[in-house]
């Protein structure tokens, strides 16, 4: 018997099958339980108008049978079967597909959905396999022949016996190795496991005989009996009409599929059609796992070809901001070989993401509008992404996620507020988003620069996460509000009299001021007077620059920053209407030296109130006694 030899760019495509295209070996069942459901699909929409079929659609199967002893693995379908020519075209050269031909090349005139499109899937036996065979009848002839190979050496075809339509695909399983147990896909646990994982949602039954041990008295053997057993589901759950489904059967297939026992706070189950044809069931968690917020996260939805897994994870789905979403997303516009590298380039794929992104976002808002206690909790657990998300996206985000944050605030004692709220009860003469950073409430309350704030009456937002300031400094502004840090230089509370006050007392005493700040030159860019404190002596603003002082004691709080720690511009402020400016005129005039201390005295005061670690603890402690004895 002649042994025919594959062309030359099917070798090379064969040996990258084998060693580079599929991520995991486990993936060949998938392929080819995909490529004898195409097979079916074909006969049983030819049985619509040919009734010399004789099947109904409760006949068609796929049998599975594993032979630990022979180390054989058989998938058998009786499907449409293949013809001399066609065991040529399809599989004597590869990626040569007839389930892509018959997509739109068929007796109803229709795009019929069809699993496999390259081609290709089929070689993927060669992962596990060290010999295939492939026997086959076309539905219609009186003649089966049997296809073999093992491999890039080639194939052969020759005349066999097979009663019915259909094909009987035999994997003769390679040898166990150090890092690879192949024996394991004759196990009946394995195959059930890749079944489900893969295959779960095959339109047709996915049948395999299993052996069952039954219960003997002591001193009896058991009996084994074998039963033939449906391993797969068939029916997805978002495959179904909203209408057939209550929250239960939501709730259940959430819990089933992904390990969680906690209802989740909501779910969004959407069918789409145009330019990308998608289903999509996605779940809101109540509660973040254990690693959400590490490194080792690993974020996607599981992606579905006409019900055949894809991939588990595909991280393209979701942005990061929505990362903590699970669900499934099944398309049909998908063809199911196509690898992780080219998925990623894949147009569709990049539809239905954007698609996804506003389902999500719009789910929240309606949770946000409807339901605010629920929301809030799940702020609570997730909120921060969204800030993470916009700050890392460089603003790409603002859009998508500024109306789904909450802060805290001082409006109504501390509750939660949308930006949206804050603007809408803005006070007539207010021009700005006033914020205040500080590790907590309490501490941010106790601040010197919010103290005037509060007493106007202007509501101010508490940012005590690390990215607030970042993520502010990227938005600027909302709805043309511009965000101000209540330590910014420039916050402007006076009134006009006010700040001719101010200025001139700052011209007055700009020698001292100069003095000061050459004490602590190193450490502030100017020392002036305040326009935004009330009671408090001294306070610390940024001015200007990219950094922000909240900016930082972040960046500073990192390991990685400790060779080279940023700085802010700061600037030293004091209080005008307080004693310790009376007491400082006066030093400038009688002890300068004295005034050097009191200059990095308030420094001092100044970091301790910012929450900032003052730079010398000990010069600090003994200034304090030196004034104390004085």
């Amino acid at each position: 018997m002649e042994t025919k030899q594959f062309k030359a760019e099917s070798k090379r495509l064969l040996d990258m099958m084998i060693n580079s295209i599929y991520t995991h070996k486990e993936i060949f069942l998938r392929e080819i339980i995909s490529n004898a459901s195409d097979a079916i699909d074909k006969l049983y929409f030819k049985s619509l108008t040919d009734t010399s079929v004789g099947l109904n659609k409760d006949d068609f199967a796929i049998q599975i049978k594993a032979d630990k002893e022979a180390k054989t693995l058989t998938v058998e379908d009786n499907g449409i079967g293949m013809t001399e020519e066609e065991l040529e075209n399809n599989l004597g050269t590869i990626a040569q597909s007839g389930s892509l031909a018959f997509k739109t090349d068929n007796d109803l005139g229709e795009d019929v959905d069809i699993i496999g499109q390259f081609g290709v899937g089929f070689y993927s036996t060669f992962m596990v396999a060290k010999e295939v065979r492939v026997l086959t009848k076309a539905y219609g002839s009186d003649k089966a022949f049997l296809w073999k190979s093992n491999g890039v050496d080639g194939y052969t075809i020759e005349p066999a016996e097979k009663e019915t339509a259909g094909t009987v695909i035999t994997m003769v399983l390679k040898e166990d190795t150090e890092d690879e147990k192949y024996s394991e896909y004759c196990e009946t646990w394995r195959v059930q496991q890749l079944v489900k994982k893969y295959s779960d949602y095959i339109r047709f039954p996915i049948k395999m005989d299993v052996e069952h041990s039954n219960y003997a008295e002591e001193g009896e053997e058991p009996t084994v009996t074998i039963e033939t057993e449906t391993l797969n589901s068939m029916t997805p759950v978002w495959k179904k009409n909203k209408s057939e489904l209550t929250d239960e059967d939501y709730n259940k297939f959430y819990s089933e599929k992904f390990m969680d026992y906690q209802e989740p706070i909501a779910h969004i189950h959407s069918k789409n059609e145009g330019i990308a044809t998608y289903d999509a069931l996605l779940y809101i968690p109540s509660k973040a796992p254990f690693d959400y917020y590490s490194k080792d996260y690993e974020k996607g939805l599981q992606l579905f070809s006409s019900g055949v897994l894809i991939m588990d994870k595909c991280a393209d789905l979701l942005p990061d901001w929505f990362s903590f979403v699970k669900g499934v997303v099944d398309s049909e516009d998908l063809s199911l070989n196509i690898s992780r590298e080219m998925l990623q380039q894949d147009r569709q794929v990049k539809i239905i993401a954007k698609n996804v992104e506003k389902s999500i976002k719009n789910e929240l808002a309606k949770l946000l509008k409807n339901d605010r206690e629920k929301y809030e909790k799940f702020f609570e657990v997730f909120g921060l992404q969204f800030k993470f998300g916009i700050y890392q996206s460089y603003g790409a985000a603002i859009d998508t996620l500024k109306d789904l944050l909450l802060f805290k605030s001082t409006f109504e004692d501390g509750k939660s507020v949308t930006l949206k709220e804050y603007v809408s009860r803005m006070k007539d003469d207010q021009k700005y988003i006033y914020y205040a950073c500080g590790e907590t409430k309490e501490r941010i309350d106790k601040l010197p620069q919010i103290e005037k704030i509060k007493d106007m009456g202007y509501e101010v937002l508490y940012m005590t996460q690390d990215v607030d300031d970042f993520c502010l400094k990227v938005m600027l502004n909302y709805d043309g509000k511009t965000f101000k840090s209540i330590s910014d230089a420039d916050v402007d509370l006076d009134t006009e009299e006010e700040k001719e006050e101010v200025k001139k007392l700052d011209e007055e005493n700009k020698d001292m001021f100069a003095f000061m700040q050459e004490t602590i030159a190193d450490k502030v860019n100017k020392v002036r007077l305040s326009k935004k404190l009330k009671s408090h002596p001294v306070c610390l603003s940024s001015d200007g620059g990219m950094i922000s002082i909240e900016m930082e004691k972040v960046l500073n709080s990192m390991p990685q920053n400790d060779a080279n720690r940023v700085k802010a511009d700061k600037a030293l402020e004091i209080n005008p209407n307080h004693e310790i400016f009376g007491r400082l005129q006066k030093l400038y005039a009688e002890d300068k030296d004295t005034l050097k201390d009191y200059t990095k005295l308030l420094y001092d005061q100044a970091l301790l109130i910012e929450g900032l670690s003052i730079d010398d603890p000990v010069e600090f402690a003994n200034l304090v006694c030196k004034l104390m004895i004085k």
